[in-house]
């Protein structure tokens, strides 16, 4: 019988991240999950424990990673403030979450990812720009041009890199005071998008049907974009 498949997954104790690696799990995947705090999956997968806001310590914490046959960045915070009350420690913190980490994260592991591998980031449908979330937003814009680079890099190798970008979703992210000054609008479609569905959608990115993607930003936003 083949192992499993192999994924690490970043973010995995909570919302997306948590929808994510439970998706994989129950697919049979083998799931390393790192986090700050540690996953309700626990049991069911490997875990490091890292605080990606302090990503030099990632490097270090993924020696023991032999390899990873599909490599998932879902951590994030979320601070808002419109011009004239924009905190600077905010910014930077969601920087070096959303950016730095991923930067550390796949530069680490991606001599360990096989060809025909698979990256994912998750971004949001925010990186267009909306009122009030100006840090926000230019971090995870800033996702798409670091997965579109590493798409050409790795295409010879049958790597893809994709960025999936999910509008106001169901999380505990959601209501996090940092972001009460942008309280979320609910979508077109009538309802917050669902972590399940994000995760239906890197499963398939991460799948044999995702091999023809690289490079791509898919957004699911229940109609915000509209």
């Amino acid at each position: 019988m083949p192992e499993p498949r192999h994924a690490v997954v970043t973010g995995a104790s909570s919302g997306i991240g948590a929808a994510i690696a439970t998706r994989l799990l129950d697919e049979g995947w083998r799931v390393t999950g790192i986090s700050r705090t540690a996953p309700v999956a626990a049991e069911r997968m490997g875990w490091i424990p890292v605080d990606l806001a302090r990503p030099e310590a990632l490097r270090a914490a993924l020696a023991p990673v032999t390899g990873a046959d599909a490599v998932v960045h879902a951590a994030g915070v979320q601070r808002s403030a419109r011009l004239g009350g924009l905190s600077t420690a905010d910014g930077e913190l969601m920087w070096r979450v959303h950016v730095a980490a991923a930067e550390v994260l796949v530069d680490s592991l991606a001599d360990r990812i096989p060809d025909g591998g698979r990256v994912v980031l998750v971004g949001s449908r925010t990186m267009t720009g909306v009122p009030g979330k100006s840090q926000y937003a230019v971090t995870k814009a800033a996702l798409a041009a670091m997965a579109r680079s590493w798409a050409a890099e790795l295409a010879p190798r049958a790597v893809t890199v994709n960025v999936v970008a999910p509008g106001p979703t169901d999380t505990p992210m959601l209501r996090d005071p940092g972001r009460s000054a942008t309280p979320p609008v609910l979508p077109p479609l009538g309802r917050l998008v669902r972590p399940e569905e994000v995760a239906g959608l890197t499963s398939f990115l991460l799948g044999p049907e995702g091999g023809s993607t690289t490079g791509q930003t898919l957004v699911m936003c229940g109609g915000t974009s509209l």
